[in-house]
């Protein structure tokens, strides 16, 4: 898909991946970008910058969802590129709350699965149309320090796969964005951790991978290559990978639970 001409949407967009997406998007001659997030004065200065189209939206309540999606498609065009940006990681392990549990859940797998819910069926009629999902290299891997971050970028990879497979046929493009440490407000102080030990990268750069990844039909994207050997590793000898993986919870694991951060 080349995005000149096109409509985009991009949650998250305040700051941080998000931001960059929305500016990438421009760059790439997208007709429209819509700036949706949570933090509706962000996406406003965002969308200045970009010439684009601000949207508040909580992406944890699918009404919000449904509206931004419908409000688009009313108004401003029909939506080509939808990037499910918006993700919090929280601290903890099993002793995190239900409450906490539920609501990045709702954030990092269910936002993915109501966008598709009410987009698919108009990307369909009208031909096609492309996600692009950003999970994290935690979705192929694992995160030390944090399961409720694990398993939900685990599931975020889960959607991203079943909606590729199942709908690829009727023309619905898919790229799944899997980075590690970028610098964000969700490794804010964190300089030094797990996530970086192959580099911190620039939110910039990494939109921009995504952004080409659409563009060339690809489905993965790893702006961090060492996530394709580590991969290959824990395919190949699971129990030597998951004792790897003690050694760095040893290390790195120890973190404070309850702290809720962005990308």
């Amino acid at each position: 898909m080349q995005l000149a001409g096109k409509t985009v949407v991009v949650t998250g967009a305040a700051k941080g991946i998000g931001r960059e997406l929305v500016l990438a998007a421009a760059r790439a001659g997208a007709a429209n970008v819509v700036a949706a997030d949570i933090d509706g004065e962000g996406a406003k200065r965002v969308a200045r910058e970009a010439g684009g189209i601000a949207w508040r939206v909580d992406v944890s309540q699918e009404a919000e969802i449904a509206a931004l999606i419908d409000e688009t498609e009313t108004h401003i065009g029909p939506i080509d590129l939808f990037c499910g940006n918006a993700g919090i990681i929280l601290r903890g392990g099993f002793e995190t709350p239900d409450a906490d549990w539920e609501r990045i859940w709702k954030i990092n797998v269910m936002a993915h699965v109501w966008a598709a819910r009410h987009l698919v069926p108009r990307m369909t009629a009208r031909g096609g149309g492309h996600f692009l999902i950003t999970a994290s290299a935690a979705g192929l891997l694992s995160q030390v320090g944090s399961a409720p971050y694990a398993v939900t970028k685990h599931a975020a990879v889960a959607v991203a796969e079943w909606l590729g497979l199942t709908h690829g046929d009727a023309g619905i493009g898919v790229t799944l964005l899997c980075p590690q440490a970028v610098r964000t407000d969700m490794t804010a102080g964190r300089e030094n951790g797990v996530a970086s030990v192959n580099g911190m990268m620039e939110p910039a750069d990494v939109a921009e991978a995504g952004i080409r990844a659409v563009e060339a039909g690809e489905f993965l994207v790893l702006p961090h290559p060492e996530v394709r050997t580590y991969m290959r590793r824990r395919a190949d000898d699971t129990d030597r990978w998951i004792a790897g993986m003690r050694k760095l919870n040893a290390a790195y694991g120890q973190l404070k639970p309850g702290s809720q951060k962005t990308n």
